[in-house]
C-alpha cells in the first residue's frame, strides 16, 4: 500500500531518505544504493524490530504507540511541526466530512478592506477569499476567486515576482501539506493535487516529499515587483478566530524604509482619480440690451 492511500508509511520513507548516516551516527560502509537510511537502520535507532518498521513504512501497521512515534521522530530528526503531523497521520482517521463553502466573517472583510497594507484572507485549500486593493496592486492575482497554488505554480508573472521562486513554491507546499493532514481524500484536494501534478513537475516532486510547515508565523518576504522593483515586506499570517482553517495575511514594510517609499507609491495608484470639471473661457461680454441702450440716450 502506497501514495496517499498510506500517508503514514510515505512519510516515514520520504523522512528516512533525507537522514544521512553521518547524521544518525551510523558507520557507512561500502556503496550505499539508497538516499539516507535503510529501514533496518532506522528500526535498530529507534529500538524496535525491522519487521515493525516495516510493516510500518508499507501500511501493514497502523496503530504504532505514542513512545514508538516519539522514538521515530527523534531518529528523523523531526522539528515540532513534523512531529506534530506524524502523531496526527498515527492517529484515528477523522470522519470524512462534506465540503462546506468557506465563509469570511463580515468583520473580517472590513477591517482588510479598512487595512493600509496589503491584506488577504487565505482558505483551507489557498483560495484567495477577500483581498483589498493594495493586495491586488501588490500582485494581480492576490484577488478573490484566485488560488495561491495554481497562481505559484502555473502562472509565469506569479513565478516572476519571486527572487527564489523554488523556495517560495516549497513553502507554499509544505503549508498545504500541514493544512489539509490526514484529509486527502476530499474532493478539494484530489482536483488541486490531480490538477497540479499533471501540469508542474515541480508541484509533483514537492508533493511526494510529504514536508509539512506551519501556516501561521512570521516571515520576511522579498519580491520583484513589475512596477516598483525589489520590495521587502513582513508577512503576517494569522489564524481567523471560528473558522476551519481560515486565514488573515498581511504584508508590511519597516517603518521609513524604502519598502515603505514603494509601497506607498502602489498605495497611490490604487486611489480613486478625481476629475476636475473644465474651466470655461471667458468670452466677449454680452451686448447691452436694447432697454439699456434707450435709457442712455
Amino acid at each position: 500500500m502506497t501514495g496517499e492511500s498510506n500517508l503514514l508509511g510515505a512519510f516515514l520513507r520520504s523522512r528516512r531518505e533525507l537522514v544521512s548516516p553521518e547524521q544518525a551516527g551510523v558507520p557507512v560502509t561500502g556503496v550505499r544504493r539508497v538516499p539516507g537510511l535503510r529501514r533496518e537502520e532506522v528500526a535498530m535507532l529507534a529500538g524496535i524490530s525491522a519487521d515493525y518498521y516495516l510493516r510500518l513504512e508499507r501500511g501493514r501497521d497502523r496503530s504504532p504507540s505514542v513512545q514508538v512515534l516519539e522514538s521515530l521522530a527523534r531518529v528523523l530528526h523531526l522539528d515540532d511541526t513534523a512531529r506534530d503531523y506524524l502523531l496526527k497521520l498515527a492517529g484515528d482517521k477523522p470522519r470524512k466530512r462534506r465540503p462546506r463553502r468557506e465563509v469570511v466573517p463580515p468583520s473580517t472583510a472590513q477591517f482588510v478592506a479598512m487595512l493600509p497594507f496589503p491584506a488577504f484572507v487565505e482558505g483551507r485549500y489557498l483560495d484567495v477569499l477577500v483581498a483589498n486593493p493594495l493586495a491586488t496592486a501588490l500582485s494581480p492575482r492576490l484577488s478573490a476567486g484566485g488560488n495561491r497554488l495554481r497562481d505559484v505554480f502555473l502562472d509565469p508573472g506569479e513565478q516572476a515576482m519571486w527572487p527564489d521562486w523554488e523556495s517560495a513554491a516549497a513553502a507554499l507546499v509544505a503549508s498545504f501539506r500541514q493544512a489539509v493532514g490526514t484529509d486527502t481524500d476530499d474532493p478539494r484536494v484530489i482536483e488541486l493535487v490531480g490538477e497540479l501534478s499533471l501540469s508542474s513537475p515541480l508541484f509533483r516532486r514537492l508533493w511526494a516529499r510529504h514536508d509539512v510547515r506551519p501556516r501561521v508565523g512570521a516571515m520576511v518576504v522579498p519580491f520583484l515587483h513589475p512596477q516598483v522593483g525589489e520590495l521587502r515586506l513582513n508577512r503576517e499570517k494569522l489564524l481567523i478566530s471560528g473558522t476551519d482553517g481560515i486565514m488573515l495575511v498581511v504584508y508590511h514594510p519597516d517603518p521609513a524604509s524604502t519598502g515603505a517609499d514603494k509601497l506607498s507609491l502602489l498605495a497611490s495608484a490604487t486611489l480613486p482619480t478625481t476629475r476636475s470639471e473644465p474651466h470655461a473661457t471667458p468670452g466677449p461680454p454680452p451686448p447691452p440690451s436694447p432697454a439699456r441702450i434707450l435709457s442712455d440716450s
